[in-house]
């Protein structure tokens, strides 16, 4: 007989074979996914864990004491304008639930009252962090916060642009983002360096004024500002002041003008127009050939990621002035 159907048995375990079969590729698919999360979210458990963003974690930079962090921060709090910076830089913004006055970039930074240079430990710990970053411990602020288990890491202001990477990795890999803060360090390092390789050098060495503010403090070499003009191979005036001054000298008038230099940085949101109105500096070789340079007061003494920020302005005041 013709056209007739399977017997009822046949049939039942086809649909038994095409049901398991499903049931095998669900299962497949469902653990793709969850290694693919697991290996996306550092605190998932299981062996598809990325070691490069696991906790608990121990994090240090060079002048700070190692912090350990029991597992991924979610309410940090910023008490320094530079670690603002680079927790967002890193990726960590969406964790960052109050930072401190003076940290105005990035725009959408979470701004409070909170001081960075006279911190209040009852403030800091009102906004409930699992971990806090500063430059410095101030008014007992690792000790008070310890006291209610909360983690404070340190990132003491770095005095060479290595110390801006090195910090921009430990942030990472205290947030986890150590993947992100791995790639903004080696991003900023080549920027600077593609930088400094495309800025004509001069035929002579330029020599340089760095004033901090208008009472004519100033910064050496040895200091991170003082690094970044040194990668232009920049002579800086203040270097000659008394060393008893430290690396931040105030240098009097009559030694800027003997010195005569070639190019004049302001950090002090003073204008080259004011600088030239000064007694006796109209005539200085920078003011004379526009060289007076007014920078951003902030990319100037921060040593966060916009430090590339920086390092353009410098590259090209020196093109302009070694024509």
């Amino acid at each position: 007989m013709t056209g007739h159907s399977p017997r009822p048995g046949r049939r039942a375990r086809g649909r038994r074979l095409v049901a398991g079969v499903v049931a095998l590729l669900t299962l497949v698919g469902l653990t793709a996914c969850a290694n693919r999360e697991q290996a996306a979210d550092p605190n998932a458990t299981g062996s598809a864990t990325t070691s490069a963003g696991a906790f608990p974690v121990e994090v240090s930079v060079a002048g700070g004491k190692p912090v350990r962090l029991e597992k991924k921060p979610q309410r940090i709090v910023s008490l320094s304008p530079t670690a603002t910076e680079m927790l967002f830089a890193v990726g960590a913004g969406r964790q960052v639930v109050a930072v401190d006055k003076l940290s105005n970039h990035p725009a959408d930074a979470p701004r409070t009252e909170l001081s960075g240079f006279n911190p209040n430990v009852e403030a800091v710990a009102g906004h409930n962090p699992d971990l806090v970053v500063a430059s410095d411990d101030r008014n007992n602020l690792v000790a008070g916060l310890a006291a209610v288990k909360v983690p404070v890491l340190l990132l003491p202001a770095a005095s060479t642009l290595d110390g801006t990477y090195e910090q921009l990795k430990a942030l990472g890999r205290a947030t986890g983002h150590a993947a992100e803060g791995a790639d903004v360090a080696q991003r900023t390092r080549a920027d600077v360096e593609k930088v400094v390789k495309d800025t004509p050098r001069p035929n002579r060495q330029l020599s340089y004024y760095h004033e901090l503010d208008s009472k004519l403090f100033s910064a050496t070499s040895r200091t991170f500002i003082g690094q970044v003009y040194n990668l232009f191979g920049l002579r800086n005036i203040a270097d000659a002041a008394n060393s008893a001054s430290g690396d931040y000298p105030q240098l009097s008038a009559e030694h800027v003008v003997n010195a005569n230099p070639d190019l004049i940085f302001l950090a002090d949101m003073e204008t080259p127009q004011a600088v030239a109105a000064r007694p006796g500096w109209q005539d200085l070789a920078a003011v004379r050939g526009g060289n007076v340079v007014s920078l951003d007061p902030d990319t100037a003494s921060r040593w966060g990621p916009r430090v590339v920020e920086l390092v353009r302005q410098v590259g090209a005041a020196v093109a302009k002035a070694g024509k």
